[in-house]
């Protein structure tokens, strides 16, 4: 009986190393297939834009295929739980901005999955700002027109967003907060509407990523009245950052695109995408296409999973003082 329990227990033994042998190989193997970066919206959007930018860069310093999937609904939400509840192997990624991220939760406190708790930083590519643009009918040209209409006339008039409880939505919101302006939101399903209700006079002033409203901006459609980082963006460097203005010396907020991948990622995978994503986002070609997109890329030095953690800290800390300022809840 001696012997049988010596024999299944080293047998136990031999199986166990086995395993953790075969997960060791395959982890100092990776990637040994094609890698899947989960997108949280439609194919054409900013997140997408950034991603479809990235992957051929990381695919280049991997040796494998990395393939853009769209999951579009719940602005970004469905898509980022998804890759919370993947296989933490490092085959399944998140390219996230700050909407499913930071401000989903604050926003939703019953969602299913917490931005720092369940994800494994990789890096930050890249900043956007967005933009306060007016529209025809304001006759508004300049952020001292924009200030003195609106205060002259509190209630009167409307902005909108992409959506409730979005990176547009307390961009705005933080706008009133610092300038102390009262304007009504009209939150809209994605930013198509919102550009149709704007060109038509029926809204007034809209916040758009700086990449959705430069076409509009370009065709002299839309009066652009100020970026919504604390400088002014190398893509545009004739519009002023809102921060220029003695009534919004505090609005410094932006979309802003991050790789993520499930938490309890395996060191020797996470070290082997860190180091891929580090010299993805140094490449100039990269840095070139984002650039003329109206992003600001990260930058290429220090450790990209540590800086994103701390970003995305301090960024969920700043937008919980606009959640709570405009009163936002969505449950």
């Amino acid at each position: 009986m001696q012997q049988r329990r010596s024999w299944i227990t080293t047998t136990l033994a031999a199986w166990l190393a086995a395993g953790l042998c075969g997960a060791a190989a395959a982890q100092s193997d990776y990637p040994s297939k094609p890698i899947t970066l989960v997108v949280g919206y439609p194919p054409g959007g900013s997140v997408d834009l950034v991603a479809r930018t990235l992957a051929p860069e990381l695919a280049r310093r991997l040796g494998q295929a990395v393939v853009i999937e769209n999951i579009g609904g719940a602005g970004g939400t469905i898509g980022a739980q998804r890759v919370a509840k993947a296989a933490p192997d490092g085959y399944k990624l998140l390219l996230a901005s700050n909407n499913e991220m930071a401000i989903s939760k604050l926003v939703n406190p019953a969602l299913a999955y917490d931005g720092q708790r369940d994800f494994s930083p990789i890096g930050l590519v890249a900043t956007q700002p967005m933009v306060l643009v007016a529209a025809p009918h304001t006759k508004v040209r300049s952020l001292d027109d924009f200030v003195r209409v609106v205060k002259g006339s509190p209630g009167k008039f409307s902005y909108g967003s992409s959506g409730m409880g979005t990176a547009l939505h307390l961009a705005g919101e933080m706008l009133k907060q610092s300038g102390g302006l009262f304007m009504v939101h009209i939150p809209y399903r994605g930013v198509g509407p919102l550009t149709t209700d704007l060109l038509g006079g029926q809204l007034d002033f809209g916040v758009f990523v700086l990449s959705s409203g430069l076409p509009h901006i370009r065709a002299g459609s839309v009066a652009a009245l100020g970026t919504t980082d604390a400088r002014r963006a190398p893509a545009t460097p004739d519009i002023p950052a809102l921060s220029e203005h003695p009534s919004f010396r505090k609005v410094n907020i932006g979309i802003w695109f991050g790789l993520f991948a499930p938490a309890r990622l395996p060191q020797p995978v996470a070290a082997r995408l860190g180091q891929a994503f580090q010299e993805a986002v140094a490449s100039p070609e990269l840095r070139r296409k984002l650039e003329e997109a109206g992003a600001r890329p990260a930058p290429p030095e220090g450790k990209p999973d540590e800086q994103l953690a701390t970003y995305l800290k301090a960024e969920q800390e700043k937008y919980a003082r606009i959640v709570d300022f405009a009163k936002i809840r969505n449950e």
